[in-house]
């Protein structure tokens, strides 16, 4: 009796398992079979905390992080600060933080409250077209986009400082 249930136990982990394995890992080209394409990133202009529109439709050769967050997302929170140091690092990249629904003036204040507020660009998404357009169900989630426009990977949840320069490397690596 108790290899049965112990053997349901099991069945139930393997099942449960399968169902959520991957579906907070990071979208990565290495990790899928040759050839796969996430297409490129959302082509957007929208408007940074002084009112100037920032498109996102051209990538103008530069590697670009592209974060959607908001002040109520603890995790989001946490990343910031880490962005600010991943943009320090690697000063040829661009760092882009697209705010979720929030007034500009909440956004900015909470960005000032953190001294992040000239460290990366922020933007503005009153309409959370962003999120929307990349298929957002989690937060933080965050696009690593190429020189050419594609996106390499598609983090959705919390990273480490670490885990986002390993991404960064392994797109100026290849």
């Amino acid at each position: 009796m108790k290899w049965l249930i112990g053997s349901i136990i099991v069945i139930l982990f393997i099942i449960f398992g399968v169902q959520l394995g991957g579906s907070n890992e990071p979208k990565n080209p290495s990790q899928e079979p040759e050839g796969t394409q996430y297409g490129t990133a959302p082509r957007f202009s929208l408007e940074d905390y002084n009112g100037n529109i920032i498109s996102l439709s051209d990538s103008d050769g530069k590697i670009r992080i592209i974060n959607a967050w908001a002040t109520w997302c603890p995790f989001c929170v946490n990343e910031l600060p880490d962005f600010a140091v991943l943009q320090e690092q690697f000063p040829d990249i661009e760092v882009i933080a697209i705010n979720r629904r929030e007034a500009s003036n909440d956004a900015k204040a909470f960005t000032d409250d953190l001294d992040l507020s000239d460290a990366f660009t922020f933007l503005l998404d009153p309409s959370d077209s962003f999120y929307q357009s990349i298929g957002g169900f989690a937060m933080p989630e965050t696009l690593f986009v190429d020189e050419e426009g594609f996106i390499r990977v598609h983090k959705r949840g919390f990273m480490t400082l670490e885990e986002m320069v390993m991404h960064v490397e392994s797109i100026i690596n290849n």
